[in-house]
């Protein structure tokens, strides 16, 4: 076969097999990495209303990316679809040069030249011949730049779309998070919003069995805060609480009542210095925020059985709910052991 025939079928034979990449597996794709919240300063604690906006701010990107992956979907598929209509276009012309290219082979090409009685018909067949390949070059070199921008467009929709769900997901991701921050502080209305995002972590309490379940326990321990005593998990939990900086007033033991303070399995502690007085500004409320939070964020290792705080009571099982009780608890948060 001479070259200018190897040149027409060879991009035949390419435009053909092409036609099968619609039907191709999807090609795989980088994921690109989400933007990061941006938080305080170093050595600033951030807010849980902080990662609330943060959240949202994630979110209303996402939706923004999302709306603009649509309209790029559907541009690139109005490209793939007038691209194959050009391809479709363009198969008949295609049929037709195969064809002659298996017509002229090699031996009709030389027998056309050499079947001439003088040397200007061998000239006028020769240049007739290189006008032919011209003009089956051009088209052929048409069919592959379509089929180069059928191709090209197809793998960017697909990605297009890998991309616009990934969105979606993120979407979901930055609401449940948000939701969740919020939630287990005890929202808005619990907090105001004045609660430290994170938490120190406590020491896990003893006497914990292996099935999760923790063991009962005696009043056994000098109560650091009364003459009456508490017991052990309940001495481990006033440590871990003093430990990450909680240091105003605390009472434990109280004699009396059918609930944990007689059993020594519970502690109240106060928003001041001394005594107990409701909360009255941002540092009281605040403080209460924090106290409440690092309890909740430890409860598992700590063997916590339920907070009060702030007219809402928290239970593992439960969450937070609202509450009334001889005591609203704007003054204390109460914390009450298994």
């Amino acid at each position: 076969m001479t070259a200018p025939l190897r040149r027409w079928l060879t991009p035949v034979v390419a435009v053909f097999a092409a036609l099968a990449v619609f039907a191709g597996p999807l090609p795989a794709t980088a994921a690109p990495t989400p933007p990061k919240p941006s938080g305080h300063e170093d050595g600033d604690n951030k807010l849980i209303t902080d990662v609330i906006e943060a959240k949202n701010r994630d979110f209303v990107r996402a939706k923004a990316q999302l709306e603009k992956s649509k309209k790029r979907q559907l541009q690139l598929a109005l490209e793939m679809s007038q691209a194959q209509a050009e391809l479709d276009a363009l198969a008949p012309q295609v049929s037709r040069i195969a064809a002659q290219s298996y017509r002229t082979g090699r031996i009709g090409a030389v027998s056309m030249l050499l079947d001439t009685n003088t040397p200007d018909s061998f000239v006028r067949r020769a240049a007739a011949l290189d006008e032919l390949n011209m003009v089956n070059a051009k088209k052929l070199a048409e069919v592959n730049a379509v089929k180069d921008r059928a191709t090209q467009a197809k793998l960017a929709l697909d990605a297009e779309i890998r991309q616009q769900q990934k969105l979606a997901n993120d979407m979901a991701k930055e609401k449940k998070a948000a939701e969740k921050a919020l939630d287990l502080v005890g929202g808005i209305e619990l907090t105001g919003g004045l609660v430290d995002a994170e938490s120190a972590v406590a020491r896990i309490a003893p006497g914990r069995g292996s099935d999760g379940d923790w063991k009962p326990e005696g009043c056994t321990q000098n109560d650091p805060t009364t003459s009456g005593c508490i017991t052990p998990r309940t001495l481990h939990m006033y440590k871990e609480v003093k430990r990450a900086g909680f240091n105003r007033f605390v009472g434990c033991y109280r004699s009396g009542g059918p609930w944990e303070h007689p059993k020594g399995r519970a502690c109240d502690w106060s928003l001041q210095n001394s005594g107990f007085a409701s909360w009255h500004n941002r540092d009281t409320r605040m403080y209460g925020n924090n106290l409440a939070a690092f309890l909740l964020r430890n409860a598992d290792r700590l063997g916590i059985y339920y907070i009060i705080w702030n007219r809402q009571i928290w239970f593992p099982a439960t969450g937070w709910k609202s509450y009334s009780g001889p005591s609203n608890h704007t003054d204390h948060v109460h914390v009450s052991l298994l």
